[in-house]
């Protein structure tokens, strides 16, 4: 093995840890607001399926929370173990944006988390709902200043160079870098629809449990809305993201569209083989005119092509073809079966409501619910497949225009990094199938009740309701 595969594990491992922990604060960051919603309408109204479905939720969210302070933590170290050639570079950036994260979303989070889980029967109702939104605000702000750092990686700005190391010239130019609001607003929106399939996806297989606790039309409502709701926002600001894209990484954009030749009326590829050896596409299913409608909205508007990020020693500048190609196909494809289902579903809910029934999961066909039970892992699904669609569509830069992978990884022995690879794939592994375990027994868990299933609840007060649901 030499430095070319120490390159190729680094990546593969520094992949395998931000996979594994972009899961969990996907879930927390929406989960927060959503917990906050219920606990409101609980306060509001007194009826206890809202606390119930608090308390099912804010299970869920500790655990995910736990799970990804763990996860980053562990990803925060890589930075100096496989990665010196970063801090190095643009540690005078990267540092104080990490540190604010911690400085103001993590120390808010863990100061109120424990009122959240454990103070509703122990503190007045008004500090119990504020620990709950601070939490969620927490959750958020985080999410803020990690995107910071990754769109300053992207579209660096307000920075100078004095001897290969970058200096801070402007605050307020760094933190709202060009990518900066398209790339936060997507992802806050990939969380909600990350939690809203979730939501559903988790009722509708507690209700064919056989489950028909009222907190479940809650559950079901309220995840269907949510979805029906934010996927055509999502759509919206992934055209916006997109042009941003073609703005200030148009290299991204070719891998992205496979498209070879910078040119007019390019078509929108459906399907292809990406062959970067021969600089073609193979059996090609495409568009006419599709890709230069979107990109550029017109027929033939000029979308750059990969042939135009060439060395002149024949290296290619522009990211691998295949995963960036794929990937993106994924993650709009999640995209639609998001929005084709929850819409679907909602239309059959109204119309159930119109005839006069209940909001319910009753008005929806039984192949419907099945088909929300595998949905309910969609949003990470979709996640994934966009965070490798933005982190490999970067390469060859770490960090765009100022440092290469290349440049920035460690001098470490690639059978070591072989060995630690093969151990955090192993631990996360079970990890993950542990949490996914989880999530399955405590939904199995509320199903059985009693033995078997349970009636809807009756309004009560909150020691009753808190009661009820433990």
């Amino acid at each position: 093995m030499d430095v070319a595969d120490t390159l190729l594990l680094s990546r593969i491992q520094f992949a395998a840890n931000i996979s594994f922990h972009i899961l969990f604060p996907t879930i927390t960051i929406a989960l927060g607001w959503v917990l906050l919603y219920f606990r409101l309408r609980f306060w509001r109204t007194g009826e206890a399926r809202f606390m119930a479905a608090y308390l099912f939720w804010v299970k869920i969210f500790a655990l995910t929370f736990a799970m990804g302070v763990v996860s980053g933590i562990t990803m925060s170290f890589q930075f100096g173990t496989n990665w010196p050639g970063f801090m190095e570079t643009v540690g005078n950036i990267a540092g104080p944006l990490l540190a604010y994260e911690v400085l103001t979303a993590f120390f808010l989070e863990a100061a109120f988390v424990g009122i959240m889980l454990f103070g509703a029967s122990r503190v007045p109702a008004w500090l119990h709902i504020l620990a709950t939104g601070l939490v969620a605000f927490g959750t958020t702000l985080s999410a803020f200043w990690i995107l910071v750092l990754n769109s300053w990686m992207h579209t660096p700005a307000g920075f100078e160079m004095i001897d290969g190391v970058a200096h801070a010239t402007d605050w307020a130019a760094i933190i709202f870098n060009p990518s900066m609001p398209y790339r936060l607003l997507h992802m806050l929106l990939a969380s909600g629809l990350t939690v809203a399939f979730l939501m559903a996806g988790l009722a509708a297989l507690r209700w064919l449990w056989g489950d028909r606790a009222a907190e479940l039309r809650v559950m079901l409502r309220t995840g269907l809305v949510m979805g029906a709701a934010l996927i055509p926002l999502q759509i919206l600001a992934g055209d916006l993201h997109g042009l941003n894209t073609l703005e200030h990484q148009p290299q991204k954009v070719a891998a992205m569209e496979a498209n070879w030749e910078t040119q007019g009326n390019v078509p929108l590829v459906l399907f292809a083989l990406p062959d970067e050896a021969a600089r073609e596409n193979r059996f090609e299913i495409a568009i006419p005119n599709g890709a230069s409608l979107i990109l550029t909205h017109s027929f033939d508007g000029v979308v750059p092509g990969l042939n135009e990020f060439i060395a002149e020693d024949g290296t290619a500048l522009h990211p691998p073809v295949a995963p960036v190609f794929f990937s993106f196909r994924v993650m709009v494809a999640t995209g639609f079966a998001m929005l084709f289902l929850s819409w679907g579903a909602l239309a059959y809910m109204r119309r159930g409501r119109v005839a006069g029934e209940a909001l319910s999961p009753e008005g929806l066909p039984k192949l419907m619910l099945y088909a929300l039970v595998p949905m309910a892992l969609s949003g990470w699904v979709a996640t994934l497949a966009g965070w490798y669609t933005t982190e490999i569509g970067r390469q060859p830069w770490l960090v765009q225009g100022v440092v290469t992978t290349a440049e920035a990884v460690a001098e470490v022995p690639a059978p070591m990094v072989m060995g630690t690879l093969i151990v955090y794939l192993a631990i996360y592994a079970a990890l993950l199938a542990a949490y996914v375990g989880v999530l399955v027994y405590l939904a199995r868990k509320a199903a059985m009740g009693q033995g078997g299933a349970r009636p809807a609840r009756p309004q009560q007060g909150l020691e009753a309701a808190l009661v009820a649901g433990e």
